[in-house]
């Protein structure tokens, strides 16, 4: 293990040129990657469809292909797993990637080929790596395990050659042989599919391994924790892996959780933000304490900003990294090598910095609430509820919230479900700093609640703890990859929650 992780560390470190070097060339750095994409594409049936051969500059490119969802390439993806090949991509797709959101009962199936494991999501995962040991030289993080706490991993074979399963799944079938070797828990207990069970052989399995970094969604890692715990009785983490340095995180935002982890673990560790979806490893953080995560842009994805308000248009458009602007709200628009082209990913973001370009992830196109021309999102109330918490003592395990439309005889308001860890004295003065911090946050909300003219106050209702992971189960959608939806510009989630009973 010794020698093992000595020689990886070396690797890591001597990577950091290739890193360096599209850090200073971004631009071009993602004009080479369109060309390598077109290229290779260019006589699939896609690429001969849209005149792969004759695009030459990426305004050919945007002016020849239009902006996709995934219900306009699933008819090219459902041949392809068919058994079909050269459709979207020139290499034979045998994998996909299952995802399914709260937001919907279908699922989405995300080609992932041999090129976008390679080039990308096992690239992102070494820069990820070579980028900490360059902030941290001193790191002992390869003297240890690296605990990975992935979603459910069922693999379901489709025909001889296709496979699909979770992101996590996929990754984990096809990492290569030095990654097993640093990885824990046991392949046969990481790919259980049932979580309650997956928990406890985690924790027992877990427990006598000399942990030092922990890659997972916060939620799970808080209820593997809290076993592990139970289980030894120690007041803290730190007590059960003394070597713990690293914790490193995505999918949803950190903000809510950072308190409940700093008491849990018992002492301080780095934390990384990662943006790993199914549609590839886009971004990681390169500094733990700076906000931001570097953008990847030499990992097979070409990328674009739809500037959000351009959003439901007919014919919306996007921008390019040398337009880009700091603070505002973008829809990445991407191509990959794993053939998904002008793709709407979903995701919004803001960049925190452009040398180099830095993002953060802002919320989902789809969760916001703007009933009241209030314009709110994720990333404000994700920060709303962190400065209450601080301000009140209390502690979030989870929440969701939707407006509350004009009465006869009332205004409007945003009702929210929140289930706490550790309830506030007094949930009134959780709800009135709630309101107060969202304010400071957000001046169309501010404005909107303005002597009470569109927006009253906030309405809470505690929820029961484990009430978020019941009403998940309900749906058939518990596991790492499944969140909780945590706006809504309708009420149907709100109201399915509110007359949910476990």
């Amino acid at each position: 293990m010794g020698i093992l992780s000595t020689t990886i560390s070396q690797l890591a470190r001597m990577r950091l040129w290739r890193i360096e070097a599209w850090i200073e060339n971004p631009v071009a750095s993602q004009r080479e990657v369109l060309q390598d994409l077109v290229t290779s594409a260019q006589y699939t049936e896609f690429g001969r469809k849209y005149n792969f051969s004759s695009l030459f500059s990426t305004r050919d490119f945007k002016k020849e292909i239009p902006i996709h969802e995934y219900d306009d390439l699933k008819p090219y993806i459902q041949r392809m797993m068919n058994g079909e090949e050269n459709i979207l991509w020139n290499t034979p797709i045998q994998w996909y990637a299952k995802s399914s959101g709260t937001t919907s009962d279908k699922s989405k199936f995300i080609p992932v080929s041999k090129e976008s494991l390679e080039e990308c999501h096992y690239k992102g995962a070494k820069d990820t790596l070579t980028m900490y040991y360059n902030f941290n030289p001193d790191s002992e993080l390869l003297t240890g395990k690296g605990l990975v706490i992935g979603g459910s991993h069922t693999i379901n074979q489709i025909n001889d050659d296709v496979h699909f399963g979770d992101l996590s799944a996929v990754l984990l079938q096809n990492s290569p042989v030095w990654g097993q070797w640093i990885r824990t828990p046991e392949l046969s207990i990481a790919l259980m599919d049932e979580w309650e069970s997956k928990i406890e052989r985690l924790a027992e399995s877990t427990i006598r391994e000399n942990v030092t970094s922990i890659s997972g969604v916060p939620t799970w890692t808080l209820v593997l924790f809290k076993r592990i715990l139970e289980i030894t009785g120690k007041k803290n983490m730190a007590e059960v892996w003394p070597s713990l340095e690293l914790y490193i995180h995505g999918g949803v935002s950190f903000t809510p959780y950072r308190e409940q982890f700093r008491k849990l673990i018992g002492k301080d560790i780095y934390y990384i933000d990662s943006y790993n979806a199914s549609e590839g490893f886009f971004a990681a953080q390169d500094n733990p304490g700076a906000e931001g995560m570097l953008l990847f842009v030499d990992h097979g994805i070409f990328m674009e900003f739809m500037p959000f308000e351009e959003y439901g248009k007919k014919d919306p458009q996007t921008i390019g990294l040398k337009d880009v602007e700091i603070g505002k709200n973008y829809a990445p628009v991407i191509s990959t090598n794993g053939g998904l082209w002008r793709y709407l990913l979903g995701d919004t973001i803001q960049f925190t910095s452009l040398r180099p370009f830095r993002i953060k992830v802002s919320g989902r196109l789809k969760h916001f609430i703007n009933a009241f021309g209030e314009e709110v999102i994720v990333d404000n109330t994700d920060k709303a509820v962190s400065i209450a918490c601080k301000t009140t003592g209390a502690i979030v395990n989870d929440y969701t919230a939707a407006p509350v439309y004009f009465g006869e005889e009332s205004n409007g308001a945003h009702e929210w479900l929140i289930e706490f860890e550790k309830q506030p004295d007094d949930v009134n003065v959780f709800s009135a700093e709630l309101d107060k911090a969202l304010q400071s946050i957000n001046s169309d909300y501010e404005a909107k609640r303005h002597k009470n003219i569109a927006l009253r106050q906030p309405i809470v209702h505690v929820m029961d703890k484990g009430f978020f992971n019941d009403w998940l189960k309900s749906k058939g959608k518990l596991g790492g990859q499944h969140k909780v939806p945590r706006l809504s510009n309708e009420r149907n989630f709100i109201e399915e929650m509110l007359q949910f009973k476990p």
